[in-house]
């Protein structure tokens, strides 16, 4: 069992950091509110710490789950950073959707310190991450990989190297780019149904179980059809990841007109609100419009 130091503790990170307890692990959690901490600790033990250098200090392997670039900026560099806390051979995961740029600028700062390195974003949502049942991608050497996949298999269903530093967050924009397409293409099916005076229940039976058929569907049409988007991935969220994949896709050369597209359409989502609406609220849009 190794001793670990759980960085963030989101919906996402407070149940992957609860199953690294679960697996024996000895887990030291630092979260911006540490009320948070506290909470988690009081439901599973370990401890809790004042600051990232704090947590990262002594651990052989450092995890983070935090909100955008920035966030992992500040919990990782700095004299409060996990980076000054750990020692040369700990291996720090980040669990973050961050740009291929900031991952890179990490990469290197954690090589200068002897520090091994590994971007590891997730997809799954948050019953992937209550579950234990997260998909990871992953960048970075193979031997840290190696060495944190054990770790990363306690929340996880499937997790994979792609490459090396920034592998798992291209991939990982390969996955927004597809739900984008799939949750808006979902919506318009539904949207359609539901003015055609179908039974959208009925319609996913027969078509759930044919080539229209995706996780989407199986797992969003029902709360798509009751109108209820207080779950999830929120859109603001998405966004986000959107914003970091047409931006790399700028720098890359690739043509993304239907991730754009449906950009936007999440823009109309949160001039209607729904900036915290799981991001099957598409259909939300589409039924506003009449």
């Amino acid at each position: 069992m190794a001793k670990v130091a759980f960085l963030g503790l989101g919906v996402m990170g407070y149940p992957m950091a609860g199953y690294l307890a679960k697996a024996g692990h000895e887990v030291t959690v630092y979260n911006r509110t540490a009320a948070k901490a506290d909470t988690w600790v009081a439901e599973h033990g370990g401890a809790s710490a004042a600051t990232p250098h704090e947590a990262a200090s002594g651990a052989e392997f450092v995890m983070a789950c935090v909100g955008n670039d920035d966030d992992l900026r500040s919990v990782c560099t700095g004299a409060d950073g996990a980076f000054a806390g750990m020692a040369k051979g700990s291996t720090f995961v980040d669990h973050t959707t961050v740009s291929a740029r900031v991952t890179a600028e990490l990469f290197q700062q954690a090589q200068e310190a002897g520090i091994a390195f590994v971007d590891a974003p997730v997809s799954g949502g948050q019953a992937g991450a209550e579950n234990g049942q997260l998909v990871v991608m992953c960048g970075g050497d193979q031997a840290a990989f190696d060495a944190a996949k054990p770790l990363i298999d306690s929340y996880a269903k499937l997790c994979n190297r792609l490459g090396e530093s920034g592998a798992g967050q291209l991939c990982k924009m390969v996955n927004q780019i597809c739900i984008a397409g799939l949750v808006q293409g979902l919506s318009e099916g539904l949207h359609f149904a539901q003015k055609a005076g179908l039974d959208g229940r009925a319609v996913v039976e027969v078509i759930g179980g044919g080539a229209a058929g995706s996780w989407q569907m199986v797992n969003r049409f029902e709360t798509m059809l009751d109108d209820k988007f207080d779950h999830g991935f929120a859109v603001d969220w998405m966004r986000k990841d959107l914003n970091i994949c047409l931006n790399t896709a700028d720098e890359v050369g690739a043509s993304l007109p239907v991730t754009a597209l449906v950009d936007q359409f999440y823009k109309d989502v949160q001039k209607l609100g729904g900036g915290r609406w799981d991001t099957s609220s598409l259909i939300k849009r589409l039924n506003a419009l009449g």
